[in-house]
């Protein structure tokens, strides 16, 4: 979607590595590292509402043959950048009425799956995830990619499962997953996202659930197990500071997470305190967490407080409002 095919018509079948040099010249002159993903939507051959598990053959080996190189410019981008880039697969399918045969979409979806993921590559240079999703916009009675497929698929496939925190019942607890799939998976892809209703993509802020999520990560010791992905949008507000909004959101919470004395509260549970755990947790919610968030930042030299608002307005005035011109 986002590849650089200077007006050539390049489809998403055709798409390779070139297409995609821009972005990585770019990530190694600011010392970043990128992740990939497939496009399976936006798109005249997903107007059915479905992709990989088409009855019609061309129109699925059209998303096969995208998924496919899709996967091996995440390996490329991988090699060119020296860090592992992460390939995660969503696909849209699924459809608005009840259907008379699941079995059929998901027996296709699988065999998909299965012929996209046959290619193998190092895991020092891309690692695959598989993401579900309850339902969407056109599809509120089946989704062929449920969690209970995938969750299915990837255990069986050896693969990383995606929890995307906007993707299921809203009130489903997605920090709840975390310790029931850590002990048979040997990572976990989250998405930090904010669900609303049926929206699933809202600006992450510091609520609860991503709290939850930080806490039970931290608590299980398994940072260096579960990769977080920034996943939200909102074309309603100003997008660089809907984006510093939502990436602060996330640190916040980590931040809250790791100054936890996860120890103490540990040891007051396995004693059966269940008063001193209270109250530990209770004493937390008191605590200057602010000045911390704010020694960190300056320790980053970045902004503290509201201070960075001021740069995004300056931007918004220099650069962003230009760009609004020239298309004008």
């Amino acid at each position: 979607m986002y590849g650089e095919v200077g007006g050539t018509g390049v489809d998403r079948d055709g798409i390779d590595e070139t297409h995609y040099r821009g972005w990585v010249d770019w990530a190694k002159a600011n010392d970043l590292k990128l992740d990939f993903n497939a496009t399976c939507f936006s798109h005249p051959k997903a107007e059915s509402g479905f992709t990989l598990s088409h009855y019609d053959a061309a129109v699925r080996g059209f998303w096969l043959e995208h998924v496919k190189r899709c996967r091996a410019i995440s390996a490329w981008i991988g090699r060119e950048l020296g860090s592992t880039c992460l390939h995660d697969l969503w696909v849209p399918d699924g459809s608005k009425e009840a259907p008379a045969d699941r079995w059929e979409r998901r027996r296709r979806l699988r065999d998909s799956l299965d012929e996209i993921y046959a290619a193998s590559y190092r895991p020092a240079e891309m690692k695959d995830a598989v993401e579900s999703k309850l339902f969407g916009i056109g599809s509120e009675a089946f989704v062929v990619g449920s969690y209970d497929f995938y969750l299915g698929y990837a255990q069986a496939r050896g693969m990383m499962i995606c929890l995307d925190m906007g993707h299921f019942h809203p009130t489903e607890s997605i920090a709840d997953k975390v310790s029931s799939l850590l002990p048979f998976f040997d990572g976990l892809l989250i998405h930090v996202s904010r669900g609303v209703r049926w929206d699933s993509d809202h600006v992450v802020i510091l609520d609860d659930a991503v709290r939850a999520l930080m806490e039970e990560v931290v608590r299980a010791d398994a940072l260096g197990r579960v990769h977080f992905s920034l996943d939200f949008f909102d074309a309603s507000l100003n997008r660089v500071g809907a984006w510093v909004i939502g990436a602060r959101a996330a640190q916040q919470a980590l931040l809250l997470a790791l100054l936890e004395p996860g120890e103490r509260l540990k040891e007051a549970e396995e004693r059966g305190n269940a008063f001193a755990r209270l109250a530990l947790m209770e004493s937390l919610k008191t605590m200057p967490f602010g000045a911390v968030w704010d020694r960190y930042c300056a320790a980053m030299e970045v902004p503290a407080g509201l201070e960075w608002m001021q740069e995004v307005a300056d931007y918004e005035a220099k650069v962003t409002s230009r760009r609004d011109e020239a298309r004008g």
